[in-house]
């Protein structure tokens, strides 16, 4: 299988935050900001896999800035490593000024997804090669941060964990 670039999976949504989607303070619902998380990652999955894709697991969320009624929401989503059957998406989430048109970064989120066939069992995807500075920090996380979640949910014993180890030693 040939491995893939990061970029070549990059996914980017625009849309208005309009008045249905918010919340009584007139900021765009977490809730609706995770669906749109997840729907701009999912099409990056897929973009890499090339198959049917599941989401495994929301690994990280960070509501960092409220997004306000009106404003351009630009998600931007790019797999970040691929495992065997499994990879990591990252989600950067930006907003516009209404009047500069400057973008700032407004969140971000760590997705994880499965690469399925029609009868829903996991089949094997293409690594990734990183290119840029950023998706090389990224992909370099991403074992770690793959580590951590199963030595929490006991698939992983803590001694085994040999990229987190490395971060103490």
């Amino acid at each position: 299988m040939k491995a893939k670039t990061a970029g070549a999976s990059k996914t980017v949504m625009t849309d208005l935050v309009l008045p249905s989607e918010t919340n009584p303070l007139n900021n765009l619902f977490g809730g609706e900001l995770l669906a749109r998380m997840d729907r701009a990652a999912s099409i990056a999955a897929r973009r890499h896999s090339r198959r049917i894709v599941v989401t495994a697991s929301v690994n990280h969320v960070a509501f960092n800035r409220a997004i306000p009624l009106g404003s351009v929401v630009t998600v931007e989503a790019k797999v970040s490593r691929a495992f065997r059957t499994s990879m990591e998406v990252y989600i950067d989430v930006w907003i516009e000024d209404r009047e500069s048109g400057e973008r700032a970064k407004a969140n971000e989120a760590i997705y994880t997804f499965v690469a399925v066939d029609e009868t829903g069992r996991p089949v094997a995807i293409p690594e990734i090669v990183a290119e840029t500075e950023l998706e090389k920090e990224r992909y370099k996380g991403a074992l770690r941060r793959k580590q951590l979640s199963l030595v929490i949910a006991g698939k992983m014993k803590a001694s085994e964990a040999t990229e987190l180890k490395a971060l103490f030693v």
